[in-house]
């Protein structure tokens, strides 16, 4: 190796680094990432209380407690100079390299991006059983449960030869056999219909279809008669739906997915709480077809509750205690209940049996998907009296 090529190798070195440090220093922090659906972290401010020392050391300022040097460091990946790009070409480089994933997604066959499941925490899921028991035993109403296995169980067979893959069928059936509520099946519904288009290629949740199957399941474990999928009539609201699979992944070459609906807005009233305070809401929000997140196309998006009233409907009224999935599934429910309420108990911290009673709610379900069920922490109003 000559003087003279040591000499270029140091000073291109030099000069990528002199680069990246003035685009740093030059280009405006970014909020939220359209790429990547998420919020960024902002340059952390510092105050005298963070260099407060106390003791026990968890009660320390956060540059003792390495809060601040850790909040710094996501900073500092976040506002990376063309992130976007990087993340793009990391993946890319890693199926040149022979491997099929990237941020723990799975590129897969049929241009399906897959998310990895791995075993879950064994005391998380008995915890989350015992709060369901827990719920069961302190209210009159029959509580339902079921659970939604997720593409890497249904769509196993797209995956990369040898891919880690946790059973959510073996995981299912065990909480089965440990609730003490009544529990009914949407699993087979969608083994039925794997061939057809069940969920999205480049987001977690399933798609219209595949939430139909899922109502026809529903309605079956409460003895209610189904609306025959021949009877509705698809709409194709989107093309260009990249969903938040695709947001983490990095494999920016995938083709867009479709976001079609069956049931046309019956005119039914939606209350929803995002911020605490009621207002009104939608089955479907069309304005969110314009962003990045098109999912929230149904129902607006996350909130802590939301109610649906049918005044054409002489029906029950149910109560939904639910994630993401259900709000796709909610259209086809309107046609059979007065009222539907959905209950997020990642951001409704109210006793649940005490909710059930003083809104006279006729049946409760628990519908979530597995993914869900074995990691949320936030089950305990289940337990509240």
């Amino acid at each position: 190796m000559t003087k003279k090529y040591c000499i270029f190798i140091t000073a291109l070195f030099c000069a990528f680094l002199a680069f990246f440090t003035v685009a740093g220093a030059v280009m405006p922090d970014r909020e939220f990432s359209e790429q990547e659906n998420r919020n960024l972290q902002q340059l952390p401010t510092v105050d005298a209380d963070d260099f407060k020392l106390a003791w026990p050391m968890e009660e320390s300022g956060d540059f003792f407690t390495g809060k601040l040097m850790s909040d710094f460091e996501k900073y500092l990946n976040d506002q990376f100079p063309f992130r976007d790009g990087w993340i793009t070409l990391k993946a890319a480089t890693e199926v040149a390299l022979g491997k099929h994933e990237n941020n723990n997604v799975y590129l897969c066959d049929e241009d399906t991006l897959i998310t990895r499941f791995d075993e879950p925490d064994a005391d998380r899921v008995s915890t989350n059983i015992n709060y369901l028991n827990m719920l069961v035993a302190n209210t009159d109403v029959p509580v339902y449960l079921s659970l939604i296995p997720g593409p890497s169980q249904i769509w196993a067979d797209r995956l990369p030869d040898g891919a880690p893959n946790a059973d959510q069928k073996a995981i299912i059936d065990d909480i089965a056999s440990r609730t003490d509520a009544i529990f009914y099946d949407t699993y087979q519904n969608l083994w039925d219909h794997r061939d057809e288009d069940i969920y999205y290629r480049t987001d977690h949740h399933w798609t219209s279809l595949g939430a139909y199957y899922g109502y026809v399941s529903l309605m079956e474990a409460l003895g209610m008669e189904p609306v025959p999928l021949e009877e509705y009539t698809k709409q194709t609201v989107s093309t260009e739906f990249y969903g938040t699979t695709y947001s983490s992944s990095g494999f920016r070459w995938v083709r867009p997915d479709n976001i079609d609906i069956y049931v046309p807005d019956p005119g039914v009233k939606v209350t929803s709480w995002f911020t605490g305070t009621p207002e009104e809401g939608t089955l479907y929000a069309w304005d969110r077809l314009a962003i990045k997140d098109k999912y929230t196309f149904f129902m607006g998006g996350n909130q802590s509750l939301a109610v649906i009233e049918n005044p054409n409907v002489d029906g029950p009224k149910i109560a939904i205690l639910r994630d993401s999935y259900t709000d796709s599934l909610v259209p086809f429910l309107t046609a059979h209940f007065s009222e539907i309420h959905l209950i997020d108990l990642r951001y409704n911290r109210n006793s649940v049996p005490q909710y059930l009673e003083e809104n006279d709610i006729d049946t409760c379900v628990m519908l979530y998907s597995v993914s869900n069920f074995v990691t949320d922490t936030n089950f305990f109003s289940l337990a509240q009296g």
